[in-house]
């Protein structure tokens, strides 16, 4: 049973009046499409014919435009370097009507270049300091953080394990949050390591899940759901925890308790780029706008079955997911 298209229209009436902060790693997509039809004559590798190249935003500023799309206001705080991926960067989230408050470094911005073949990636290119470069000073750039989260409704932090998100930057934004009673979500990276407690939700894929509660993966085996939200929940106190399952759904947990399983709303997948962060968006706007549990993952499930069914990273619209809905998802 999924929400219902009048759930969904209310909900999205919420979710306009909503303004979310989002804290981690920014990046940008670039894809070069193009066609192989002749193999190098200099290596057995293919010659690709140069057709167009897009850009989007990637990482943390594709859960920002993932807000935007579905109809709420955003603010994203993360390192955009001055060159001219930088600026190109902030040109697309200016048009996906994104506030960009970049932070000061010497690091190059964070490129990710798809090669696309047919609709195919044939590889990934990729462009990145080391960590250090995008690291935040959490104790100069707290002006900026009290203004951004006492104007916001929700805090995001997107990990990407890139350096912008240490424990000192995650400890001030939470400390200010929770004075001023703001719902607070992460999409870990466990091998980042990162401390926090407390949180209102955090987003773990299978492994990751697996690797934050410690526990070892056994071939063949059903995913340990009881014994890893307990885990969780005795590490971490999280109140809702959301295990993103691939092609098996969601498995949903609250207060360390197994709670049901939402099923993939997917009908095609053509490409799970992406597919993440716009399931973390519609959860924390679900979430946040008063939505229980259950009702925002199935708003967040036909929001990422909508993504998965284009080609590259990509958003979706109200209206996408009110069509996707109305037809039996």
């Amino acid at each position: 049973m999924s929400i219902s298209v009048p759930k969904a229209k209310a909900l999205l009436k919420r979710i306009a009046s909503r303004r979310i902060l989002v804290v981690g790693d920014v990046m940008l997509d670039h894809y070069i499409w193009g066609d192989a039809t002749r193999i190098s004559p200099e290596a057995p590798v293919p010659v690709i014919d140069v057709a167009r190249d897009t850009y989007t935003a990637g990482g943390a500023a594709n859960v920002a435009i993932n807000l935007t799309s579905l109809g709420a206001r955003c603010t994203v705080l993360g390192f955009i370097g001055a060159d001219a991926d930088g600026q190109r960067l902030r040109s697309v989230l200016a048009e996906r009507r994104v506030e960009a408050v970049g932070t000061p470094g010497t690091g190059m911005t964070i490129v990710k270049t798809r090669v696309m073949v047919q609709h195919q990636q044939l590889c990934r290119l990729d462009r990145e300091s080391l960590p250090a470069a995008y690291a935040v000073d959490s104790r100069t750039a707290l002006p900026l953080l009290q203004q951004a989260v006492q104007a916001c409704d929700a805090i995001i932090f997107s990990d990407y394990a890139k350096g912008v998100l240490d424990n000192a930057l995650v400890a001030q934004v939470t400390e200010l949050a929770r004075a001023a009673d703001k719902f607070v979500a992460l999409d870990p990276k466990p091998k980042h390591a990162l401390q926090f407690k407390g949180l209102d939700l955090i987003t773990p894929n299978k492994r990751e899940a697996l690797q934050l509660a410690g526990l070892e993966a056994v071939p063949g085996a059903p995913f340990p759901a009881a014994a890893v939200f307990a885990r969780l929940h005795e590490r971490y106190g999280t109140k809702n925890v959301v295990v993103t399952m691939g092609e098996d759904g969601m498995l949903l947990g609250v207060g360390g308790k197994v709670l049901k399983t939402i099923p993939t709303a997917a009908r095609e997948v053509y490409d799970v780029s992406g597919a993440g962060d716009t399931a973390l968006a519609g959860l924390v706007l679900a979430l946040s706008s008063g939505s229980p549990l259950v009702e925002a993952a199935h708003f967040a499930n036909a929001a990422a079955g909508v993504v998965v069914a284009k080609i590259g990273t990509a958003t979706v619209t109200p209206e996408e997911v009110l069509e996707h809905l109305a037809h039996g998802t």
